[in-house]
């Protein structure tokens, strides 16, 4: 479900998704209607609300022109101007677990675990496992992908899947949201791009395109560019 809310002078788009979803149009729509929101919005912030439902059994009607979809979606969050803070307790798996690794920040009750799992129970080879290669590393996703091993809060924060465990989850979404105040817009979008990429490209071809976020933000402090 998604809804809008202001938090002190931001605007925040909600969006939640339960680890038992399936993936079908309606939860496609409701990413890409977040995502529509947050774009129309200036300086707008996302707020993926994970909850820990169950995974539902396996969905015979899923077809890979569906998942091409959902993928999709999923990367239009990831590259959003706004800043998406993930919240995330109890079970995120399926899809509640795709989208905590396409966000910003993530922030984990105490109850949280992390498994890669879909209904049929086996770990799902989609674009979470790219995902998560690239930010623990092959070694570290290895028990992960290939076996579904469960993390808790605390392991997962030892990889860097989650960035801070706490019960109050308002005030720590409240928190970072004011926080990031400064972040949204053009420049986060092309600061996330270079981290994403930084590891599939060699340093020579990555040069050009950081030297040219760097000439951006010199003419911003210039004042010679707009933000």
């Amino acid at each position: 479900m998604t809804d809008i809310s202001e938090i002190g002078t931001r605007q925040v788009v909600h969006l939640s998704i339960g680890s038992g979803q399936r993936i079908g149009p309606e939860l496609i729509a409701e990413v890409e209607r977040a995502c529509a929101r947050a774009e129309d919005l200036p300086d707008a912030t996302v707020v993926l609300r994970l909850t820990g439902e169950q995974p539902g059994g396996a969905d015979a009607e899923l077809s890979i022109h569906t998942v091409n979809k959902w993928e999709r979606a999923l990367r239009r969050l990831e590259r959003l101007d706004a800043v998406a803070i993930a919240v995330a307790e109890g079970l995120c798996a399926g899809p509640a677990l795709e989208a905590l690794l396409a966000a910003d920040y993530r922030i984990a009750a105490p109850d949280l675990r992390l498994r890669f799992v879909q209904g049929t129970g086996e770990p799902w080879p989609g674009m979470a496992v790219h995902r998560v290669a690239n930010q623990v590393g092959v070694a570290r996703a290895r028990s992960l992908v290939l076996f579904g091993t469960q993390l808790s809060a605390t392991e997962a924060a030892g990889l860097g899947l989650v960035d801070e465990i706490t019960s109050d989850l308002d005030d720590a979404v409240a928190r970072r949201t004011a926080a990031t105040r400064e972040l949204a817009g053009s420049e986060l979008a092309i600061r996330r791009r270079l981290l994403m990429e930084a590891s599939a490209v060699s340093f020579e071809d990555a040069l050009g395109t950081h030297l040219a976020a760097c000439d951006r933000m010199l003419r911003r402090m210039k004042g010679t560019q707009p933000a």
